[in-house]
């Protein structure tokens, strides 16, 4: 495991803790030293991701659905990163894209740029700054409010301009994938928005880090089988990092959607 990738871990172990996460059972879950387990809580301690206290950290922000893209842009970088690359393999040169807002959706557009020729209609500021003058890429922006915090555009002027595109493929980030309730997102806003993105594309390809899986946020966007393919990260089928996640898989997959693991 990667230094990035072990600190992206580290993360997740000391956020999902419901108290103090100790130097000896993060050593024993990462099989990794003590001495490393403390650099590595030293290093996201001066992100101020974490807190250190006698023996291990606590974790010092709020769960990632209640931070603003800022806050949420650093965290799990290299498995957003794998994520992205995974979904931008999945878009064939020519297509016409929608992509959504989201820290993930940023490194999808990154992995994108060397995908064109490419149509690319943004949902994100941070997306459309990736991907402006990028070669082989038409960059449209889908105009809308700003969301305060989130850079992702919404709103009824969104809601039109989506209504009057097609799409080839529509690449949706998500808050919280429940196998009983589905896709849901935590802003009306931003479910809204998906919801138009799934009626005006042809196919749609749901990404998100393994955090999400058994989450239910506060506004249903969609059931389990409306996308056509869903890319999460290889942590999702650790039942001890992640307790939901085996069993969402599973439903996932039983509503018929292939889920691509990177």
């Amino acid at each position: 495991m990667g230094v990035a990738d072990r600190l992206d871990l580290t993360l997740r172990l000391v956020q999902g803790a419901a108290d103090r996460v100790s130097v000896a059972e993060l050593s024993q879950r990462l099989g990794v030293s003590e001495m490393t387990v403390r650099r590595d809580l030293d290093a996201l301690e001066r992100q101020d991701l974490v807190r250190r206290v006698h023996g291990g950290a606590v974790a010092t922000k709020a769960r990632e659905e209640g931070a603003g893209f800022v806050a949420r842009e650093p965290w799990q970088a290299a498995t957003k990163d794998r994520l992205g690359a995974r979904v931008a393999a999945m878009v064939e040169p020519g297509s016409r894209v929608l992509l959504d807002a989201g820290t993930t959706t940023v490194h999808v557009a990154e992995h994108l740029a060397a995908r064109g020729p490419l149509t690319v209609a943004v949902l994100s500021l941070q997306a459309a700054v990736c991907l402006a003058d990028r070669p082989g890429i038409d960059l449209l922006i889908v105009g809308g409010r700003s969301r305060p915090g989130e850079r992702s555009l919404v709103g009824p002027l969104a809601l039109r301009t989506l209504e009057s595109l097609a799409f080839d493929c529509f690449i949706m980030s998500i808050g919280g994938v429940h196998a009983e309730h589905g896709w849901s997102e935590f802003s009306l806003d931003d479910a809204a928005v998906k919801q138009a993105g799934l009626a005006q594309a042809t196919r749609t390809v749901a990404v998100a880090d393994a955090t999400k899986l058994g989450v239910r946020a506060f506004s249903q966007v969609a059931p389990l089988g409306v996308v056509d393919g869903f890319v999460t990260d290889t942590g999702a089928e650790d039942g001890e990092t992640h307790p939901n996640g085996p069993y969402t898989l599973k439903a996932l997959r039983e509503a018929g959607v292939p889920v691509h693991l990177a």
